[in-house]
């Protein structure tokens, strides 16, 4: 990404709201910026609700530092800079937050998230929606790293940062930057094994008719409690997680469906279902509703995200919304 595009503040108008002293009119002009500033602080955090509050912290600093702008770059590029040190700043007080292990698996973020489409940046040419770069498991993948490796990654191979740009940004060197991405490129090619690794190339934003049709089926095998139907969509190497709950696991077709059973799914008080099909993380998504006896309407009960591949369910990542309904889903149906 340049700083050239029709999400660019004109600099003149920008400086000119800076030594106004007016924050409705600094507000109005970095505004513009909070869509795509969220899904930065989102892949830095990969928490949806900490993306939100630190983007609000990254324009309270921007207001109190708007005499440190002189124009040297652009306003776009000085916020990014802000908000991604405002993420460093949390990381480095958050004990929680500390990097994955390379051997622990994806499900060993308890404070994981998906992310709502419907508060993506509108542009779908920018890069910083690029599906590959919003997915899952790229989110999941920057979390093994340490956080200014993880800023490195970021401002360089999704944003297209140069190296002096990126280094400024984050008070290195260049050399400090060049060594950060390229031990950040190996962990992200462990971490995704066979999948493109090229973020800034063309992307895909829509969903295939493979994945509508999956999403499709899977809602109606819930609604009618068809098992077998449920069986048939998943992959025998599905990968399964349930958030906040630990261990991903890595299972076959029938022993997931056996093993939602025994904990009580699709058996009486568990087996009136309806579910709306959404998307999350530019991912195919079903969120659930269950109605409990002597309920009069459903609640929300889970969301689930899925990777599809060759028209089965390869992955399959369920978030709990009991009680905590969210993304703009309706509270009950």
């Amino acid at each position: 990404m340049t700083d050239a595009g029709p999400l660019d503040t004109d600099e003149d108008t920008f400086i000119a709201a800076v030594r106004s002293g007016d924050p409705a009119r600094f507000a109005l002009i970095t505004e513009r910026h909070r869509r795509e500033l969220q899904v930065h602080c989102y892949r830095m955090l990969a928490n949806y609700e900490d993306a939100q509050d630190l983007t609000q912290e990254t324009f309270l600093r921007a207001w109190n530092k708007r005499e440190t702008f002189q124009g040297h770059a652009a306003p776009r590029t000085w916020l990014y800079r802000i908000a991604t040190n405002a993420c460093l700043d949390f990381l480095d007080k958050r004990n929680d937050r500390t990097p994955v292990p390379a051997e622990l698996p994806d499900s060993e973020l308890p404070y994981l998230q998906p992310y709502p489409d419907r508060m993506l940046p509108e542009d779908p040419q920018e890069s910083v929606v690029a599906r590959e770069t919003i997915e899952l498991a790229f989110i999941v993948a920057v979390q093994h790293l340490p956080p200014r490796q993880r800023a490195v990654l970021v401002l360089r191979d999704v944003l297209g940062w140069p190296a002096s740009k990126a280094a400024e940004a984050l008070e290195l060197t260049v050399a400090s930057v060049t060594s950060a991405l390229q031990r950040a490129r190996v962990t992200m090619r462990e971490q995704l094994p066979g999948r493109r690794l090229d973020w800034r190339s063309p992307a895909t934003h829509e969903l295939s008719d493979d994945e509508r049709g999956v999403v499709k089926s899977y809602i109606d095998a819930h609604e009618r409690n068809d098992l077998d139907r449920l069986t048939s969509l998943l992959r025998d190497d599905l990968r399964f997680a349930m958030l906040p709950d630990p261990g991903t696991v890595l299972t076959t077709a029938e022993d997931a469906v056996d093993g939602w059973v025994s904990g009580g799914l699709f058996q009486r008080g568990h087996d009136d279902w309806r579910g709306i099909a959404t998307t999350v993380n530019r991912m195919p998504a079903a969120a659930l509703y269950l109605r409990t006896p002597g309920d009069p309407e459903y609640r929300p009960f889970a969301i689930a995200v899925l990777h599809v591949a060759d028209g089965k369910i390869a992955e399959l990542t369920g978030f709990d919304v009991t009680g905590k309904p969210w993304l703009d889903l309706p509270p009950a149906l």
